[in-house]
């Protein structure tokens, strides 16, 4: 059989790198950097070196005359006094040598600028603090990295806290793990842990710094005072880093940054060397450990500065030299979406694709809002309509059907983890109709979470409350308050759009939640009492009754494993308050989570329908806010955000602002300066169709739907029957994701599983709270699905397909193309695809065989397969 070719998308992963930042070596690449400054800042102004050890990272910023400025403290010529107190290195970090005081002379661009030093105690026995310098060594290292001996189970036996979080944790290993043979008092250059960080010994680490290293000088000096602990623990007051935002422009892509610390007995020291610095896009930006950081190319990203577990971000952004023939088109914009997506395009010298076609928006929009192709009726009507506002107008009808209610319900029964394993066919449905009739009357979703928050009851009749019978019950319980746990992480990433899970073992490595915050959050949920109605199944067997779901007031408390105390819930960001015995803590939580001014929510909802109508995120991961993650827009996101609690966290009121933007209306055809953007929404970016919406699809064009039955809840034996679904029920519509039911009639054993041709194209299985559970890629797999498998085969070759009907009615070849085009991609074909495909029907000897394989061809093309 004939068929024509198909172009497949391959997609590059971009494998993790290690980029050195470094300033440029030559003569010519420095002075383009600095180029021709009218005035110098420097920071700090007044240089104070107090006691050994103590040193200050400077800045020097140049101002130009176009208002710009640029980090020169890489490129200056630094000239200490006469008298020789103090050296610098290259990159402005001064280190004191003697007690008195002096001046630093610095020239850079043909101007020079002095700054005083006063250093005193320099000669004075201080002794190495092993909390606020070891420690800190140790992470600058990355003997501490979660990939090294900061991991769970440590690495080769060695093993350390995570980033320092437990100082107690880390002096017991250093001085009496092993016999205490990592540390030698008496020869701290025959250390063990000094030889290894040095590679003097085999490491599989490698070297870690260098001989003459800060590191190495504060690993000597510790253990030849006696390897002791601080006497007296003083807590870190505040972290400062500089500059803490800054956007440079080419030619400057360095900056030098920072570090400042104040503990709660004394000034702020610099910290610089002892901060742990880490890029959140390496392929934009890299950070060394001397807190210099390098762009490599245009972007914005967050530099995480760690130290005693105290974090701070910084946010810096490079914009590169625009094209020479670049100019800002100046496009209108249609509401405040599009005020702050071309602000920061223009901010980058980016500019937006033109408007989409009418046939590429009325197919977008059906299937954004609806999850459904449009009809050739409806799409020609819409293309042919001459009103102004056709878009918004359309954007309202779609709004208001069933269809709108039927797809949105579906996304929220994905990450509510709403399957059969779980709640049986019975308690998905109760939530199905529940959710969808909410979302059909666009309920507020605060009083959506609330509900789900504060239910209880039975799962097949009480809807909400398979907000706690959905988590899975481990098949031997080793944490009894697995279900509370599991219920703060899904809590979390629902409706903060936070990941909290790296903080069940440990403090978060990338963000300032604590394993307190953790179990905090979880303390909310011990009142929780799950139970299971009527009789228990065979041993062994999957465990499918019915759910009860109560309040148990005497419940016991979770506590904290060092202390044994118990710990009191308490809200994100808020002091503890002490739990009253006869309250309901569910009610306070989901009072301050739906509260207008709750800095998590908002934001979180619009996030993820920002993503569901643009295939990425304004925050992407879509539930990963953090501050080592940055927002595509910070304007955008907290806009979206105000307008959604102003319109009573209402769905529809959001969708519809955001639809009627032009941005949301760009064509997916790039221009020169947008082709790279994949991250600020310049243009419209391409995605694979959910499994779903593809099925459903594929059965719209071919006009065969797909039966589904459901086989019956059961709880012993094997089910008795099946739930016919009415015909021409859609994928978008079924209430639970693992229909087929797979029996082995001998052993009485049952087995759910998903739609086969749903899960090839990465339908998810509902066992996460996480958009990363569907897979939206289109690779190999789901070509051969398409190309060859059962499902498309089948319903080509049926006598009594669309293609049957249109040659039954006599249709003329051209009618019969532009029929099949406008099913599938609301449009006509091109005169040259019409004469080509029209020749290939002429020249075929078989008219019904030469139309299949149009028809395959066109379920196979990229344009059907893709939302664009």
């Amino acid at each position: 059989m004939w068929r024509i070719a198909l172009a497949l998308v391959a997609g590059l992963a971009l494998a993790a790198q290690t980029i050195e930042a470094g300033l440029p070596d030559s003569p010519a690449a420095r002075a383009q950097l600095i180029g021709r400054p009218v005035a110098l800042q420097i920071q700090p102004e007044h240089v104070h070196l107090n006691g050994p050890r103590s040193a200050q990272q400077l800045l020097v910023t140049g101002r130009y005359a176009d208002g710009s400025q640029r980090d020169l403290t890489g490129v200056c010529t630094w000239r200490p006094g006469a008298d020789q107190l103090i050296n610098i290195d290259s990159h402005g970090r001064v280190n004191a040598v003697g007690d008195g005081q002096t001046d630093l002379q610095i020239e850079v661009g043909g101007l020079t600028l002095r700054v005083p030093v006063t250093i005193t105690n320099s000669g004075q026995s201080r002794r190495v603090s092993f909390r606020r310098e070891l420690i800190p060594a140790l992470s600058t290292a990355g003997c501490s990295d979660i990939r090294c001996h900061g991991a769970p189970s440590g690495k080769n036996g060695f093993r350390l806290s995570l980033w320092g979080f437990d100082p107690d944790l880390d002096y017991r290993q250093l001085t009496h793990d092993l016999l205490g043979r990592r540390t030698n008092a008496f020869d701290p250059n025959r250390s063990l842990i000094l030889l290894k960080a040095l590679a003097e010994v085999p490491h599989v680490g490698g070297r870690r710094f260098a001989p003459q290293s800060a590191q190495a000088n504060i690993f000597r000096a510790w253990q030849a005072e006696g390897r002791r602990d601080d006497a007296t623990i003083v807590e870190l007051h505040e972290l400062t880093v500089t500059p803490a935002r800054h956007v440079l422009r080419a030619p400057a892509r360095w900056q030098q940054l920072a570090v400042r610390a104040t503990f709660e007995d004394e000034q702020p020291v610099d910290v610089t060397h002892l901060t742990t610095f880490s890029s959140s896009d390496l392929a934009i930006a890299a950070v060394d450990d001397r807190g210099l950081v390098e762009f490599h190319g245009q972007g914005e990203v967050a530099i995480l500065c760690r130290f005693l577990g105290r974090m701070f971000p910084v946010r810096l952004m490079h914009i590169a030299e625009p094209d020479p023939q670049y100019r800002w088109p100046n496009p209108p914009e249609h509401n405040y979406v599009d005020t702050h997506v071309f602000a920061k395009l223009k901010m980058l010298n980016v500019a937006p694709s033109q408007l989409c076609s009418d046939e590429e928006f009325v197919r977008r929009l059906y299937l954004d809002l609806c999850g459904v192709l449009p009809t050739p009726q409806q799409a020609v009507r819409f293309v042919t309509a001459t009103q102004t506002d056709k878009r918004s107008r359309l954007t309202e009808r779609l709004l208001q059907s069933p269809e709108y209610a039927d797809y949105w319900t579906k996304k929220w029964l994905d990450v509510l983890r709403v399957s059969r394993d779980s709640i049986q066919l019975a308690g998905a449905q109760a939530v199905q109709t529940w959710l969808r009739e909410r979302i059909a009357n666009d309920q507020s979703f605060a009083e959506i979470a609330r509900d789900l928050l504060t239910s209880q009851g039975k799962s097949y009749r009480d809807a909400a409350a398979n907000f706690y019978c959905v988590p899975p019950q481990p098949k031997k319980v080793t944490d009894p308050f697995f279900l509370q746990k599991d219920l703060a992480e899904a809590t979390a990433q629902l409706f903060l759009g936070v990941r909290l899970q790296c903080a069940k073992c440990h403090n978060h490595p990338y963000e300032h939640w604590t394993q307190r915050d953790y179990l905090s959050l979880a303390a909310h949920f011990t009142q929780i009492k799950r139970s299971r109605l009527g009789k228990a199944g065979p041993s062994g067997r999957a465990e499918r009754r019915q759910i009860a779901i109560a309040l148990d007031l005497k419940s016991g408390e979770l506590t904290d494993e060092e202390t044994g105390q118990p710990i009191s819930p308490r809200l994100p960001g808020q002091p503890a308050t002490k739990p009253q015995p006869a309250q309901d803590r569910r009610q306070s939580l989901a009072a301050w989570l739906t509260q207008p001014d709750n800095p998590f929510f908002a934001k979180a909802l619009v996030n993820r329908v920002w993503f569901h109508l643009h295939g990425r995120g304004i925050v992407e991961p879509v539930d990963d806010f953090r501050d080592s993650n940055p927002s595509a827009n910070d304007a955008l996101l907290t806009a979206l955000a105000d307008d959604f609690v102003a319109h009573g966290f209402r769905l529809k009121p959001l969708i519809r602002r955001i639809v009627t933007s032009r941005t949301y209306q760009l064509s997916p055809a790039t221009t020169s300066s947008n082709e790279a953007d994949q991250r600020y929404f310049s243009h419209r970016f391409i995605r694979p169709l959910p499994a779903e919406v593809l099925l459903d699809a594929i059965c719209h064009v071919t006009g065969v739907p797909e039966p589904f039955e459901i086989a019956n809840d059961y709880t012993i034996g094997i089910p008795q029957g099946s739930l016919k679904l009415p015909p021409g029920t859609r994928a978008v519509q079924l209430p639970v994701n693992d229909i087929v039911t797979l029996i082995n009639t001998s052993s009485k054993y049952v087995r759910y599983e998903s739609h086969p041709f749903l899960r090839a194209f990465g339908q998810p299985s509902r066992t996460q709270t996480c958009e990363c559970d569907r897979e939206q890629h289109f690779g190999r797999k789901q070509a051969l699905e398409l190309s060859i498998g059962e499902m498309t085969s089948s319903r080509l070759a049926l006598p009594d397909n669309r293609l049957g009907r249109l040659l039954a009615a006599e249709r003329s070849d051209e009618e019969i193309l532009r029929t099949l085009y406008l099913c599938a991609l609301s449009r006509s074909p091109s005169k040259e695809t019409t004469a080509s495909l029209l020749k290939h029907v002429a020249d075929s000897p078989d008219r019904r065989q030469s139309w299949e394989d149009i028809l395959w061809t066109i379920l196979n093309s990229q344009e059907f397969i893709y939302q664009h």
